[in-house]
């Protein structure tokens, strides 16, 4: 069997049949989503597809099936933005077939021409669930990433003096967005002193402590001093146990206390006011 000559015959054929079978692939397709897009959303999307599955299939335009394909990904893409699940996604290729065999079932001489029709809507169906899935993994990474700036706040305790509160574990891309943020507000504060407070670190390991050195290392290349705070009994016994060495770099118990050395060394002091 010539597989262009069927596919020829079979997109003559749903050329001629194309109100009924998008009509139907419609009803399939809404009855997936439950709800989420309307009925006609779907159809204006569906008759696009299935313009561009006839000429992809005609052989007639080489572009087609490239234009096709495109097509396929922004809709994976746009359903994974949206939420709708991998099942939902594909029903809106696999069901083309359905509406398509509805009418095709009792024409035996049309029956070849929709075998090579169903692997076409297989291998286009395959493209838009690995679409999806790749969307869906980068969708999660950009909020894994949204969500470790949102949790790394840097914020201005006087003047010349910033703060980088820390609260959870401190692996090497939590480091990574911390040392960013850190030196960006650095450059756009002017600020000579940066305070990393790990009051809210659980553990404080090796691995952590040598993330913590790393950021000082680059903040110091900016000519700022860092204090670390937040040293509880139990974190400084750990530190100890460990061998862990933080050199020359500043440590406090707690972030007021990291506030008022800072103070000092830029030549200024917080003082308790007499009774007015």
């Amino acid at each position: 069997m010539d597989v262009d000559s069927s596919q020829g015959r079979m997109a003559a054929y749903m050329r001629d049949h194309q109100d009924k079978v998008v009509s139907r692939w419609t009803e399939l397709v809404v009855a997936s989503v439950r709800g989420r897009s309307s009925a006609v959303e779907v159809r204006r999307e569906l008759e696009d597809l299935y313009s561009l599955t006839i000429r992809a299939m005609s052989g007639a335009d080489e572009q087609a099936s490239g234009e096709l394909r495109a097509a396929l990904t922004e809709l994976s893409r746009s359903r994974a933005r949206n939420g709708f699940t991998p099942s939902e996604t594909a029903v809106a290729v696999f069901s083309l077939k359905d509406a398509v065999y509805e009418l095709v079932a009792d024409t035996a001489e049309l029956g070849p021409d929709f075998l090579a029709f169903s692997r076409l809507v297989d291998g286009l169906g395959l493209h838009t669930f690995e679409t999806y899935a790749a969307a869906r993994e980068q969708i999660i990474a950009d909020q894994a990433l949204s969500m470790l700036e949102l949790s790394t706040p840097v914020v201005r305790l006087w003047d010349g003096i910033i703060a980088v509160p820390l609260v959870g574990t401190l692996d090497s891309a939590r480091t990574q967005v911390v040392m960013e943020k850190l030196l960006e507000t650095l450059v756009a504060t002017g600020a000579d002193h940066a305070v990393l407070d790990i009051t809210g670190v659980p553990t404080v390991d090796t691995e952590v402590a040598q993330h913590l050195l790393k950021t000082v290392n680059a903040a110091r290349l900016l000519g700022a001093e860092c204090i670390v705070s937040g040293i509880r009994p139990q974190v400084a016994q750990t530190i100890v146990s460990l061998g862990i060495e933080f050199g020359d770099i500043a440590t406090k118990a707690t972030l007021a206390d990291a506030l008022a050395y800072a103070l000092n060394r830029t030549g200024q002091k917080v003082t308790k006011m007499g009774p007015a």
